[in-house]
């Protein structure tokens, strides 16, 4: 029996099987909002009663559930029907700043060179190897464009390649639910073996071309066990059960090649298990028992592990260990850790490894020669952006491959030489018809109620006017120990040539100054997020970049959460707010622990069963403290098939704000009924349009027509 069953009480019998599920308002116009009807729901907890007036929209299958969402779908289709001469200049606009038929950096693994392709006017990428040199034959190793015919989604999960290079294990989901079915195919003959595995998670091939381990996920999407398959098998091994739900599996292969790690973490402790690639059936092994508070993750090189760890701060060290005996008692320290400074990840190679860190909530890459122990930091063209490690299967190398973007800047790609220090570019994403010189970048600093200075990061077309007229979308996140980086999109461009200011909060809870700055903004210090927030608002208005009457906000799925306390909070502050997929209901989510992410995250948000933390929870819960003001203009998007923030949060959300609210602002909830995603749609076409709908909601709103 769940903690839903044990806690719940439905005073009204009403909404306990479809047929009693009450149906829309018939006859209701497409040109006036839905009204969803009010049928008590009573939880009752620590003495507290909570009312959910709109708990009988979690019945999926409900024909009434289905009618309101296709009523509130058609109502906004209505209300947005005269933007769409704007949604088909901003599509065509970001269509053109593409180049549609475009090849990725090819990357060397083994006798191999990898790389994927697109084609104008095809959804999906082209997935492709050549053997020996670029100049070679081409072999499509998967077309996602002829797996998708038919298929209204389609997503590719895992892509790992056997050590001879003759199997392709991959995985994809046509459903939007992230349900991931496993097949191997022969790529000398084009041919599908026989296996069809479900809900597999993650993957890694042994030596022997014949072996594959892998990890399923149970009904709540946990990945949770590890098993072991031999090719042509009819049954496999069950080698561990992550029995703790607070605990997730992951599977991996170092790039040597010669161990398999299995981790099993939670959101704020880990341990690791290791096996040799080249003894498949032999038993994996523990490095060093899971205790609290400790995280520690694994690579191997020679005859050492080596271990990132925040056993001796929160902000992580890096030690060795042999092989042969891996345990915390034989931990050499290599690079201690610093209060100024957050090692997010090691990358190892034969004979140097590079370190990802982070300073004064900057990223930076450090190469460390494992000879010498000698250090040094990669230049790159500008400070505030965003880094990341490319593709280096190779682990005999001295090239270190990685990308580099800032919000002026496209992503672009360079192999870091470390014997001559230099990088070389390799390829920039073309952009048509954009020139970085246009455009300005500034990183400021808001100061939150407890005096803590929060990074902003803005970029505006060059010369305007900080006179409090310019239109501003701000975005934040501030979940996960995630960083709010600063890619560049092209697609965004379409704003700032309209004279929008872009900005990015960068408030706690996320990773940017590491642990710390996560610590402060999760658990019972997650008010901290959303303080956050206003306060850069109130600076960018302060100083003169937009006002009440031009600022918009946006933030997805936790940043929704953002998003939906902040209009509690402030809603005076704000124009329009963009809230996707938003986590919103917090106390009956974190409640029900048959859903996906739930007990897993009870060390994000808390345990409802906990008082105090019910108590800090119910204080900002989004669904929870809607108040009868005036909020601004709002559009809401959710998907059907959302198998991370259930599609009820937002539809709920938006069914108990209509209700409440006193203004006459737009509230518009866009629910894709069709195979989708948290993340929307999967082909590339169909996401600049759901793009350009957003943008158009936005720019209309703001005052901005074509």
């Amino acid at each position: 029996m769940n903690i839903r069953t044990l806690l719940l009480v439905c005073v009204i019998s009403l909404g306990v099987s479809a047929c009693q599920t009450p149906a829309p308002p018939q006859g209701q116009s497409v040109t006036q909002p839905p009204v969803a009807k009010k049928i008590p729901h009573i939880t009752t907890l620590h003495g507290d009663r909570l009312v959910d007036n709109y708990y009988w929209l979690r019945k999926r299958n409900s024909p009434a559930v289905l009618a309101y969402l296709k009523a509130e779908d058609a109502y906004t289709d209505w209300f947005m029907k005269s933007t769409g001469p704007l949604q088909e200049a901003l599509y065509k606009e970001m269509i053109a700043r593409v180049q549609e038929t475009d090849t990725s950096v090819p990357y060397r693994d083994g006798d191999y060179f990898y790389y994927h392709r697109t084609e104008e006017g095809k959804q999906y990428p082209v997935y492709c190897r050549k053997r020996g040199s670029t100049n070679a034959v081409e072999e499509v190793t998967l077309d996602l464009n002829r797996l998708g015919e038919g298929q209204e989604f389609i997503e590719l999960g895992v892509y790992e390649v056997s050590d001879d290079r003759n199997l392709l294990a991959y995985s994809l989901d046509t459903t939007g639910l992230e349900d991931f079915t496993l097949y191997i195919k022969n790529l000398q003959t084009g041919e599908l073996l026989a296996e069809r595995i479900p809900r597999v998670d993650s993957v890694a091939w042994a030596a022997d071309n014949k072996t594959l381990f892998y990890v399923t996920e149970d009904a709540a999407k946990r990945a949770y066990r590890l098993w072991r398959h031999a090719l042509g098998a009819t049954s496999d091994t069950l080698l561990y059960e992550e029995k703790d739900a607070l605990f997730t599996l992951g599977l991996g292969r170092s790039r040597s090649k010669e161990y398999v790690f299995v981790e099993s973490a939670s959101k704020t402790s880990s341990e690791v298990r290791y096996l040799r690639a080249d003894e498949p059936t032999s038993a994996f092994k523990l490095i060093a028992p899971r205790t609290k508070d400790h995280e520690y993750d694994v690579d191997h090189s020679g005859d050492l592990f080596y271990i990132r760890t925040n056993d001796k701060g929160r902000n992580f060290r890096l030690v060795t260990a042999p092989v042969t005996n891996p345990g915390r008692e034989n931990w050499k320290e290599i690079v201690p850790c610093r209060d100024d400074v957050v090692l997010d990840d090691v990358e190892l190679f034969a004979k140097q490894f590079v370190l990802l860190e982070r300073e004064n909530g900057l990223p930076r890459l450090r190469v460390v020669d494992i000879g010498t122990g000698e250090s040094h930091v990669i230049e790159v063209p500008e400070v505030d952006c965003a880094l990341d490690v490319e593709d280096n299967a190779e682990f005999n190398s001295t090239m270190f491959r990685y990308g580099f973007e800032s919000l002026r800047t496209p992503h672009t790609i360079y192999d870091y030489d470390v014997t001559t220090l230099t990088s070389t570019l390799l390829k920039q994403r073309p952009v048509k018809g954009y020139n970085p010189d246009d455009y300005q970048v500034e990183r400021l600093f808001a100061t939150a109620s407890d005096g803590t200075r929060i990074p902003i990061s803005l970029v505006y077309c060059k010369g305007i006017q900080r006179d409090g007229s310019n239109p501003l979308l701000l975005d934040g996140y501030g979940a996960y120990g995630i960083p709010n980086d600063v890619w560049f999109s092209s697609n965004r461009i379409s704003l700032l040539d309209r004279g929008v200011v872009y900005a990015s909060a960068h408030v706690r809870g996320g990773g940017e100054f590491g642990r710390k700055w996560y610590d402060a903004g999760r658990l019972r210090n997650k008010r901290n997020t959303f303080t956050d927030f206003i306060a850069c608002a109130r600076f960018l208005i302060r100083e003169g970049y937009t006002s009440k009457d031009h600022l918009a906000i946006t933030g997805a799925s936790a940043g929704g959460l953002t998003m939906g306390a902040v209009l509690n909070m402030r809603p005076d502050l704000f124009k329009v707010a963009l809230v996707e997929v938003p986590f919103v209901d917090i106390v009956n989510t974190m409640l029900d622990e048959s859903l996906p992410l739930t007990v897993g995250e009870f060390e994000e948000w808390g345990n409802p069963k906990n008082k105090a933390d019910y108590e800090y929870m119910k204080g900002y819960s989004p669904y929870d403290k809607i108040t009868p003001t005036n909020y601004p203009a709002m559009l809401v998007k959710s998907s059907l098939n959302d198998s991370r923030v259930m599609y009820w949060e937002p539809a709920k959300y938006v069914a108990k704000l209509r209700a409440t609210k006193t203004d006459h602002n737009p509230l518009l909830f866009r629910i894709d009924l069709e195979p989708a995603g948290h993340n929307g749609r999967s082909g590339r076409y169909d996401a600049l349009r759901e793009l350009a709908f957003d943008y158009a909601f936005i720019l209309t709103q703001l005052g901005i027509s074509l």
